[in-house]
């Protein structure tokens, strides 16, 4: 049975209308990045709780979570109004294992994102063994909106500290925005168009982390398996590692 950690908001970043940026004071805990933990608050319905990645890398003071606001949901809407001093429960310990330590060895790391699943590709980002391991480094992020580009001075902050290693390629499909691709990920994969876009290959000496909704993991896994990747499992280690946000 999980066990309850209490923490305090120091920080509620609002990027848009419907997703934001909580952070949490609790006492200091383990994990690895790529981990979640579930929020929890107590209401007049009983207790509340989710499951969210950690976006902040082990060792921080403070815990981070990219949340977007489900309409119809019952406890997003909740943290999204927390305000600083506000309390909120973590579960403990520390779950999952969409983590490096799961990855084998690659010629290239492709970290491959759409809408909140980015979070914990910035925990890995934060961490020695990622730029130790993988001389390079593919961070995509696929949204909606030129304003789901998160934390995109935190990525510039780790382009300029390891020069030439991480590159970044946001993919907005339903605007246009310089730099950024316009297509549906298995699309572009298919045509080579995001391969070219990065200057790195796609093949089965690559390693590729595939993070957010059920369908771009199930199309972009289609089309990764096409190209000669196989699904990473540990009785048959191979190159494509998932994880699915809901």
């Amino acid at each position: 049975m999980a066990q309850w950690l209490s923490g305090s908001v120091t920080d509620n970043h609002h990027w848009h209308a419907n997703l934001f940026s909580l952070k949490v004071k609790t006492d200091a805990f383990s994990f690895t990045a790529g981990q979640f933990v579930r929020l929890a608050l107590n209401t007049d319905e009983g207790r509340l709780q989710r499951a969210y990645s950690l976006v902040n890398s082990p060792g921080s003071s403070e815990q981070e979570f990219l949340i977007s606001t489900v309409a119809e949901g019952k406890l997003s809407p909740l943290l999204q109004q927390l305000k600083m001093g506000d309390s909120v429960e973590l579960s403990q310990p520390a779950s999952g294992f969409f983590v490096l330590d799961e990855v084998p060895e690659g010629d290239n790391l492709w970290l491959i994102a759409s809408g909140t699943g980015i979070g914990p590709y910035l925990s890995m980002l934060g961490t020695h063994q990622l730029w130790q391991r993988f001389g390079h480094i593919v961070l995509v992020h696929s949204v909606r909106t030129i304003g789901d580009l998160v934390y995109r001075d935190l990525i510039g902050q780790y382009q300029h500290q390891y020069p030439g290693q991480l590159h970044y390629q946001p993919i907005v499909t339903r605007e246009a925005h310089s730099g950024a691709l316009n297509k549906r990920l298995p699309e572009l994969i298919h045509s080579g168009e995001l391969q070219r876009a990065c200057q790195q290959t796609l093949n089965n000496r690559s390693q590729v982390m595939l993070c957010g909704n059920p369908d771009m993991i199930k199309d972009t896994k289609t089309t990764l398996e096409s190209l000669g990747l196989k699904k990473n499992l540990r009785r048959a280690p191979g190159n494509i590692t998932v994880e699915q946000y809901w």
